[in-house]
């Protein structure tokens, strides 16, 4: 299939909507894909394995995702990309007929290399301690990845076997694993990282963005059979105003059908650093935001011109028996759910909410039953996918800045 199958279109301009928009690159659009169109903004939710956690297919569609997000690393390595190229892609082979993400596998290099485990901190503060220490590696861990000019050693969580990651290497795993939309091989850096770094890194994944884009259409080509894949890079830099500036004027000229934001993002300047980005880069072409699904991000990432979102948040915390509702989240292994007959969010319409209790979700936790985690995971990404929902719906009506100071108001209350 051709590039033209891949598509996006601007609707509403939040600066079009309302007065208090203006200056902001919020908007709401349509992507077509071979799969499907997602209408944005709109909340990708993530299936790391080939599943959301706990979750079918067929519930995420009941839920309201319109597109799913897997992770290129994982798969590579269980059970390899050639399988679900065999099965006919990702979407096939997990059973969800609508559109597919796939991360490039370079959030994983960066954990591998550091030794941090699945998070990156957005606390600049917490950050600053270890800031400039670029060879740090967490306390009690050993160092997995190491990274050159070509590409990146990495052994395997699995097992301990040694793999080589390039850019070559991602862009043919990922068009074995057949995904809608993919992204460029980058370095991920943190926080921590001094400004030296951040600029060799930026020029690393620079040139490793032209090597993607070679890669893939030279693959688009030979496996013409297929539907077309859009490729996103990945804009990187940290904190810095002109790293990022730089880095989406670079990769804004190159032949990208979108791209990510992702990287160290201080939580405090989110919207002001997505909004140099969205300065910057092509308007035509769909931004996604890596790695966010917090009530105040993602109204920030909307309002500044995020298209697209993917965070494993709400099934995460789901599998600690958190739950989302409109004054906050609450955990519900605490004793007095014990005998509370209600749904877990009153006037909630999904699966969970309207056949289930609290009280039988609290026992289900407490008696350590996995269906539990399926059940809590349910509610959250309904309640996330809902919320951009709504966010997008306010922008085509006007009312967007109302929405976002009811819903951040009640949420956070009781933090304030």
């Amino acid at each position: 299939m051709p590039q033209s199958d891949f598509s996006f279109s601007i609707g509403k301009r939040l600066s079009e909507t309302t007065a208090s928009g203006e200056g902001l690159h919020g908007r709401t659009g349509t992507i077509t894909t071979p799969h499907g169109e997602i209408q944005t903004p709109a909340f990708i939710a993530v299936g790391t394995k080939a599943t959301v956690k706990a979750v079918l297919p067929e519930s995420m569609r009941e839920a309201g995702a319109q597109a799913l997000l897997a992770n290129a690393y994982h798969l590579y390595l269980q059970p390899g990309a050639d399988v679900l190229d065999e099965a006919g892609g990702l979407g096939k082979f997990m059973n969800w007929n609508g559109p597919t993400f796939t991360d490039s596998g370079g959030f994983q290099v960066m954990s591998l290399g550091s030794g941090f485990k699945k998070v990156i901190t957005m606390d600049s503060a917490a950050a600053a301690e270890h800031a400039g220490d670029d060879d740090r590696v967490a306390v009690g861990k050993e160092r997995l990845a190491h990274i050159d000019d070509d590409g990146v050693w990495f052994v395997s969580h699995l097992n301990g076997d040694r793999h080589r990651f390039t850019p070559e290497i991602s862009m043919q795993v990922q068009h074995q694993l057949g995904a809608d939309v993919m992204f460029a091989f980058d370095e991920l850096t943190t926080l921590m990282n001094s400004r030296g770094y951040q600029e060799e890194s930026l020029e690393r994944t620079r040139l490793w963005a032209e090597r993607c884009i070679a890669e893939h259409e030279r693959l688009t080509d030979v496996r013409s059979d297929k539907p077309y894949q859009a490729l996103f890079g990945v804009i990187q830099g940290a904190q810095y105003e002109d790293l990022r500036r730089k880095a989406s004027r670079d990769l804004g000229e190159m032949n990208f059908d979108g791209f990510g934001v992702g990287g160290a993002l201080e939580k405090e300047n989110l919207g002001t650093i997505l909004g140099w980005c969205a300065d910057e880069l092509p308007e035509s072409k769909p931004r996604h935001l890596l790695g966010i699904s917090e009530p105040d991000d993602l109204f920030t990432g909307i309002e500044n011109g995020a298209d697209t979102f993917d965070c494993v948040s709400p099934t995460r915390v789901a599998r600690n028996s958190a739950f989302y509702v409109p004054d906050g989240r609450w955990n519900l292994s605490n004793a007095r759910f014990k005998r509370d007959f209600t749904p877990l969010m009153e006037g909630c319409d999904c699966y969970t909410c309207t056949h289930y209790t609290r009280a039988y979700i609290h026992h289900l936790f407490k008696a350590k039953e996995m269906v539990s985690a399926t059940l809590i995971s349910i509610h959250n990404e309904r309640f996330v996918i809902r919320m951009v929902d709504d966010a997008r719906a306010a922008i085509e009506d006007g009312t967007y800045f109302d929405l976002k100071a009811e819903v951040l108001g009640r949420y956070y209350a009781s933090k304030r």
